[in-house]
């Protein structure tokens, strides 16, 4: 009974104009653009310089700044009035004052005081651009602290060059999936429900199990599918591959499919219509992608938000996969997550069948 089924669901697809598009599409729009542009690494800070020294020494940090590739020399300003009406109006992010006496104050041993102002609007980018701001003001007021400070060795591990694209491509991973096998299955019911045929299914001796592994089956195999696109593209593309057993990054990948499919058919037995799916979806899709560590830190959250992060699966499989991808983990590395992920998905699986409701 269940490979008739399967075949009727495996003909829908094939018979749609539109989703064999998307299923080819989305990962490579996703794996090719997005690792570019989601980077947290701030460039291009446009920085004003109030030189109120004019000497050699004050000349030196306006020269570092021109030469710092994270940096936008706006050019020197003859007040901090109008430095600070720049940021105003948008024109600048940060403004270094340098004060008068500069260059006399370091000559007599002195530690100066610089005035760093940044437009904090955008908390990321005034932070980092006034963090980037005053290493190279160290590195003019204290020479002596930057040379021993050079001297330290630091040793970076796994990601050895900081490449943010390595750090990002397991997260788009997450996200392809989360939205491939999310949203997909949860249309599918409630795309029969208006289409009126779910009726014919249930004045059928089809069993709960099967309609529903039926629905289930197909997106796995496209989850499958967009796993081993994704991996293909970081490689062609990127020259990544993971550090750890590739198996490992499939079976994360089935794990995390089996909790969002069995999630989207939750909803879709409880919704009447697509819209109302839609919009339930992309609800929890919010809550469950922002609490789940894929862009920040989890420790960096309040503690009730970081309580949510033991029922979310998609931070057991952010956790996991970049322990595999990156440091090369094994199965012991990452065990208590694939437990994790199979409980939630059993038990959304569960739910899901016995949410169905069939009418004989």
């Amino acid at each position: 009974m269940i490979k008739y089924l399967l075949q009727k669901e495996f003909l829908l697809i094939r018979r749609d104009s539109f989703l064999p598009k998307l299923i080819i599409m989305f990962p490579i729009m996703i794996m090719c653009v997005m690792p570019w542009v989601m980077s947290m690494e701030v460039k291009n800070i446009v920085v004003d310089v109030v030189d109120n020294d004019r000497s050699v020494g004050s000349q030196r940090i306006v020269h570092s700044i021109e030469a710092s590739r994270y940096f936008i020399f706006n050019g020197q300003k003859p007040t901090y009035k109008a430095a600070l009406a720049e940021i105003e109006s948008g024109k600048a992010d940060v403004v270094l004052v340098i004060p008068p006496r500069f260059s006399k104050e370091l000559v007599m041993g002195h530690r100066p005081q610089v005035l760093i102002a940044a437009n904090a609007v955008n908390g990321t980018k005034g932070s980092m651009g006034s963090a980037y701001l005053s290493q190279i003001v160290t590195a003019n007021v204290a020479p002596t602290a930057a040379a021993i400070q050079a001297k330290a060795s630091t040793l970076l591990l796994y990601n050895k060059h900081q490449n943010y694209k390595l750090y990002m491509i397991p997260a788009l991973l997450a996200i392809v999936m989360m939205l491939m096998t999310g949203f997909l299955p949860t249309l599918n019911i409630v795309g029969e429900k208006e289409a009126g045929t779910i009726e014919q299914i249930n004045v059928t001796p089809v069993s709960k199990w099967a309609f529903i592994l039926s629905k289930l089956i197909p997106y796995w195999l496209i989850a499958l599918f967009v796993v081993t696109v994704c991996l293909v593209l970081a490689w062609l593309v990127y020259g990544l591959t993971p550090a750890g057993p590739l198996w490992l990054v499939y079976v994360l990948a089935m794990l995390l499919a089996l909790f969002f499919s069995s999630f989207g058919l939750i909803i879709s037995n409880y919704s009447d219509t697509m819209q109302q799916a839609m919009f339930v979806m992309w609800f929890f899709i919010v809550c469950i992608m922002l609490l789940s560590g894929l862009f920040t830190p989890t420790r960096s959250m309040p503690q009730w938000a970081y309580a949510t992060t033991y029922i979310n699966p998609m931070h057991y499989f952010i956790d996991a996969i970049r322990t595999v991808f990156i440091r090369g983990g094994a199965f012991r590395d990452v065990a208590h997550q694939i437990f994790a992920l199979l409980g939630i998905g059993l038990f959304m699986a569960i739910w899901a069948v016995g949410s169905y409701r069939k009418n004989n």
